[in-house]
This record gives structure tokens, sequence and C-alpha cells, in this order.
């Protein structure tokens, strides 16, 4: 199984740790986001992943090269224009497609910012006992972004808080509004079907193809561990976390 890890992102909530190096090299407890999600992906058995890069791109390649791939076969995709989600996902998409065997096999997309203890085992069982084109990590949580899911977990809509404003594609009732984890398990067979172009939200592909009938799915995770990174105060909390011991170290 392959990984992407999603480090392209400016990383401006998290200034000035980002005036001089890209988001994925700020530290917590002495290691970067880049070689604490490395390291969850290989305990999960990944060995092969591809890194996304832009803000500062030159130093994560040094960063990886100097680690020497911290026993893995890392690739690197470039972005000189940011693509946002979906469209670095397509830019890289080659990766996951080079050979014939990865086109059966599903692959994660794990945000950098991410910290959680989300049972990435579970998670793919999950995926492919259901046969869905992707599943998604949520946890019932305060946000200012939901994704609307119907009864059996299937992906409805979004809705955004601050806009109030309400995407909806499949009717349903009722419906559940769960905040997104930055982790993604995603079939392969997605990334022929990905017909937009340029920087695009991966939300607006999902939403798109839920429309004509295709499977996305919520795994809910509620019991794990997660905090995102995006700011100085959540790496503080982090920091106090890791020192509790309410995350792996």
């Amino acid at each position: 199984m392959k990984a992407m890890i999603l480090a392209a992102g400016l990383g401006t909530r998290l200034r000035p740790l980002t005036d001089d190096r890209p988001k994925a090299l700020v530290e917590i407890g002495g290691r970067t986001l880049l070689e604490i999600t490395l390291a969850r992906l290989r305990t999960f058995g990944i060995r092969e992943a591809i890194v996304n890069v832009h803000h500062f791109a030159d130093m994560v390649v040094d960063y990886v090269k100097a680690n020497q791939n911290f026993g893995m076969r890392i690739e690197i995709s470039r972005e000189e224009v940011l693509l946002d989600t979906g469209g670095g996902l397509k830019r890289a998409a080659w990766f996951f497609l080079e050979d014939a065997t990865d086109r059966d096999q599903p692959f994660l997309l794990h945000n950098v910012d991410v910290l959680s203890t989300i049972d990435l085992a579970a998670m793919v069982r999950f995926h492919n006992e259901q046969r869905a084109l992707a599943t998604l990590a949520v946890q019932e949580r305060k946000s200012s972004r939901y994704l609307l899911f119907d009864e059996q977990l299937q992906l409805c809509g979004r809705r955004f808080e601050r806009e109030d404003r309400t995407d909806l594609v499949r009717s349903a009732q009722p419906l559940e509004a769960l905040a997104f984890s930055g982790i993604h398990v995603i079939s392969s067979q997605l990334l022929t079907l990905l017909t937009e172009d340029g920087a695009f939200s991966i939300f607006d592909s999902y939403l798109r193809l839920a429309a004509n009938g295709e499977r996305f799915l919520a795994f809910r995770a509620e019991e794990s561990y997660w905090r995102d990174l995006g700011t100085i105060d959540s790496m503080h909390q982090a920091e106090l976390d890791l020192r509790r011991g309410m995350l792996p170290s």
C-alpha cells in the first residue's frame, strides 16, 4: 500500500515558525511533522510515499535525502503553483498508477499537519469491506466546515458555518454533520475520474461523484486522539499532550 502526504501549504497560521521553513519541517517534541507522519505510515506497514511540496520545497527535498528517505521510497511532487488537495493528488496520480497491481489497491492521503491515533488498519478494512470509492476519517466535534452524511454513512454534502452555506448533492433525512480529520483511504479508480483541472479541492470531486451514485463513506473516529497542528496554540497543546502520554512519542 502507498500513501501521499499533503505538505505543500504555506502554513500561514503557523507564522513565525514558517517564516524560514515549510510547515512539514516545524517540530514537535524534537521531531518534524513530516517525520512524525512518515513514522506513523511506516508503523502501519507503508514503505512507499509521495510528498507534495511548494513553500521552501528544496528544504524538504534536502531533509528527506539527509535522512536517507527514512528507510522508505519517497517521491517528491513539486507544485510551482499551489494546486489544493485535488489538484495536488491529480498531479501525483502517476505514483499510484505506475504498476498494474497498484490499480487494484487503495492508498492513504494524509495531511502533514494532522496528529492522531486513528486506527488506519481498521479504516482500510472498513473501506475494502464497504467497497467505497473513498473513505473519510471524521469525528463529531466543533468545526467551521462539516461533511454531511446519511444514516448509512454515505456522503451527501458539506456545510460551511462561516458562510452559512450548504452544498447538498444527495437528498436524505436525517443528515449528520461531522468534521473531517485530514485522512482519506482512496481507491485508485478515483484517479481516473478526476475531470477537474488546475487547483481544486478533492471534495469538489467527491461531491460531484457522490451526486452520480459513487460511494464516499464516513469512518467514525471519535474514540481516537486527533489534533490539527495548523496553529501555534495547537502546536503548544500537542507538546503538552505528548508529555502527558496521550499519543505515541
